[in-house]
């Protein structure tokens, strides 16, 4: 498994100091975590931000967030929703309703597409999980992620389509603001950038970038 990619760096209003996450938080080894004091004393309380190395950013933290949200509001499955809720929680990558279903499967054959989107459609009118279309870089498909302790911003390379997860306490202030501000409770977040990838950028790939469809970005 590739290794986070650590920096640290030193700007004049703050220190920034970098570790490795997969030395301190074993869960955490395909994340890199930088934690930035907004003070010259890392005395107090810093933000933390952090970016995936594969395609999901909590894809190596222990499962059951989801169901324990579930549980928590009370929310009743059949033993077939609930291996879709697993499925969900274990996904090293975005995946849309056919992914889901093949994986399924695997577990136990007799689930349906039906059941995969009523699943679906249940845990995302509940909050629990969203549906992306990632700057549509993949066609008209719908992808399902569920929810992390934070939200997180998707990063897409508008050439090779490679999709990583941004998070950063600034976003967590950022939403706050709003609510504050524009008296709103908020309920869905979702934040999508593309541009082009270092890879991308050091091949100096001559193919024409894949191209959204505008028409559907809203």
């Amino acid at each position: 498994m590739k290794s986070p990619e650590v920096h640290a760096a030193r700007r004049p209003e703050a220190d920034i100091f970098a570790f490795d996450a997969a030395a301190k938080f074993p869960a955490a080894n395909a994340t890199l975590a930088i934690i930035h004091f907004v003070s010259d004393s890392p005395a107090q309380t810093p933000f933390t931000y952090r970016s995936s190395v594969g395609e999901r950013i909590n894809e190596h933290e222990p499962p059951g967030h989801l169901q324990r949200e579930i549980k928590k509001r009370g929310i009743r499955l059949t033993r077939q929703r609930m291996v879709l809720v697993e499925v969900l929680e274990g996904a090293p990558r975005h995946m849309d309703a056919e992914e889901i279903l093949e994986r399924a499967q695997k577990i136990d054959p007799n689930i349906t597409r039906v059941t995969v989107y009523r699943t679906m459609d249940l845990l995302k009118n509940q909050g629990l999980i969203d549906e992306l279309d990632l700057l549509h870089l993949r066609g008209h498909r719908h992808y399902y992620e569920s929810h992390g302790p934070r939200d997180h911003i998707h990063v897409a390379c508008v050439r090779c389509g490679k999709v990583r997860e941004f998070e950063s306490q600034l976003y967590e202030d950022l939403k706050a603001q709003i609510a504050d501000d524009l008296d709103i409770e908020i309920t869905v977040s979702r934040t999508e950038v593309g541009g082009l990838c270092k890879d991308c950028r050091r091949e100096g790939r001559a193919a024409a970038p894949l191209q959204p469809d505008a028409s559907r970005i809203g």
